[in-house]
């Protein structure tokens, strides 16, 4: 096992936005990576709820497009955004791949479902940390839109889309200071 400095790599994950992310593209091979440490969090009684729809090439304009159109189908004319509508199709254009992060409820219903869940973001904070540690930009988005992505991807019964996880590579030569108040002011002992 090789030795990591965990706590560096915790410590300096960053979201990288998409419009950050540079035209040199992630390996279909780190992607697998990243879906096999995925796949090693922890799990409640091992329903291994997360699921996932890695969306590349073509599939990542479609998908651009459905949200885009999407957007505009539910959006009021008075709430309409053209720079939200162009940050969609953008968005999707800039990342070298778009996971959507899905979780299938256990159909037997053995655990609450916010465990499923709990278990899902644990697999996504595994791919985060693997981009962090291998200088990967990425970005968990969970707009309303992920509501109607039914009828863009096929579910399971029980299945469905906790957000969009944006994968690309990026210059890293901007700083990104982090912005958390210490551990302390959010900690008490009982002793």
């Amino acid at each position: 096992m090789s030795n990591i400095d965990i706590n560096g790599v915790i410590r300096n994950r960053r979201s990288i936005f998409p419009p950050m992310y540079n035209d040199i593209p992630v390996s279909k091979e780190f992607i697998q990576t990243l879906m096999e440490n995925a796949n090693w969090a922890p799990t409640h009684r091992l329903t291994e709820p997360w699921r996932f729809k890695v969306v590349l090439g073509d599939a990542k304009d479609r998908l651009g497009v459905f949200l885009s159109d999407t957007y505009t189908d539910i959006t009021s004319d008075e709430d309409f955004s053209p720079f939200k509508h162009k940050k969609i199709i953008d968005n999707c254009k800039s990342a070298s791949a778009v996971i959507a992060i899905c979780m299938q409820r256990d159909p037997k219903e053995r655990i609450p479902e916010w465990e499923e869940i709990a278990s899902t973001a644990m697999a996504v904070q595994n791919m985060w940390l693997t981009c962090s540690a291998n200088n990967v930009g990425c970005y968990w988005s969970s707009p309303g839109l992920i509501k109607y992505v039914s009828d863009f991807f096929d579910f399971e019964e029980g299945e469905r889309c906790l957000g969009f996880f944006y994968l690309g590579n990026y210059n890293q030569e901007d700083n990104m200071p982090s912005k958390r108040s210490p551990a302390q002011s959010k900690t008490t002992w009982l002793e």
